[in-house]
């Protein structure tokens, strides 16, 4: 494992965030509130929240999460020598396209918290929480179709749109998968790469695919934007499993038996002994500290915090590698790697 991977992943508490992430947020922020500026029922109150927004629609208060895939789609578009400001509404599409899904993921998976705050459905309860990833799911079409307002073409407008609901029912496809494996033990490590595959990294790759279709007219270019999402995306939601053992808010993703990548690998290399002691811990209702104590004792014994950050920077490598020798511009693999780096140490 490269030794920069292994000094940004110690030092991640320290880690500051990457001037990249912040070159479109407040076009970004603008956007977005000017999405919700239109409408004025209650019921928005709760898509203003669950964006970062207190009250009104103020982009100067909102404190929400990082608008990494946001960002990466008009980085893909700058980077191929496009106008990024085309591209806003189609950045702001696939941030909405997040959010309704976190809406619902929390929802189903009953976590009351989120970014150190209540969770929408906690505060609204869960029928008007589903209403409201509902809602903004359509928001996010209606953001995507103003590509017309910009200037984009209309036929690749079309193509935006295919791509965003295609993306939208492989979402779906990923949910379900991971809703399918929680009374299941028999998961394999190839399971849980498809599942991912389809719930985290096809996000990433429609966001960098729609950003380079916008900004260039060369359809390789636009297909190893495709792929390089694809591999940041698994890489990012490998990292995501292990801050949710080990980062700061320690063994959260324990307490509630999720069957995150650490998990089903220590399952499937474990001795027999040790694999009936998991099994027999993920069979209860609720864990105690104890067994808590007794699951991550088996992690570390497998290695498997090492292994995943491993198998994490392989992937973000291949991932740069998808991008390496193509005409971007000069400051573009700069920028996206910056952009890694800072992930591999902080999903969110």
């Amino acid at each position: 494992m490269p030794g920069r991977f292994q000094f940004a992943f110690a030092c991640h508490t320290e880690m500051k965030q990457p001037e990249a992430l912040d070159r479109y947020r407040e076009d970004i922020v603008r956007e977005l509130a000017y999405s919700m500026s239109r409408y004025g029922l209650p019921m928005y109150d709760m898509l203003r929240y669950q964006l970062g927004w207190s009250g009104e629609c103020v982009p100067a208060e909102y404190s929400g999460g990082k608008l990494v895939r946001p960002t990466l789609l008009l980085l893909a578009c700058e980077s191929v020598g496009g106008d990024w400001r085309q591209a806003l509404p189609a950045a702001v599409a696939v941030e909405l396209v997040h959010n309704f899904t976190l809406i619902h993921d929390d929802i189903e998976d009953d976590d009351e918290e989120r970014r150190k705050r209540a969770t929408v459905w906690r505060l609204w309860g869960k029928p008007q929480a589903i209403n409201a990833g509902d809602a903004m799911h359509s928001m996010a079409r209606l953001a995507l179709l103003r590509l017309s307002e910009t200037g984009v073409l209309p036929e690749k407008c079309l193509l935006a749109a295919e791509i965003l609901d295609n993306t939208c029912l492989v979402l779906c496809e990923g949910q379900y998968l991971d809703i399918s494996y929680e009374d299941r033990l028999d998961i394999s490590v190839e399971d849980y790469l498809e599942m991912a595959d389809r719930k985290t990294a096809s996000l990433f790759a429609a966001s960098l695919q729609m950003g380079a279709l916008i900004g260039c007219d060369d359809d390789h270019t636009i297909n190893q934007f495709q792929r390089f999402g694809q591999k940041m995306g698994q890489a990012y939601q490998m990292m995501d499993d292990v801050l949710g053992i080990w980062g700061e808010e320690t063994a959260s993703d324990l307490r509630k038996r999720k069957k995150t990548f650490p998990v089903i690998y220590t399952l499937e290399h474990a001795t027999a002994s040790e694999r009936e002691e998991l099994t027999g811990i993920y069979g209860k209702d609720e864990l105690d500290p104890d067994d808590i104590g007794r699951v991550t004792a088996i992690l570390d014994r497998m290695d498997a915090n090492r292994y995943t950050r491993a198998l994490a920077g392989k992937y973000y490598d291949l991932a740069l590698a998808e991008i390496q020798g193509l005409d971007l511009m000069p400051s573009a693999n700069g920028l996206f790697n910056d952009i890694i780096t800072y992930l591999e140490i902080g999903a969110n």
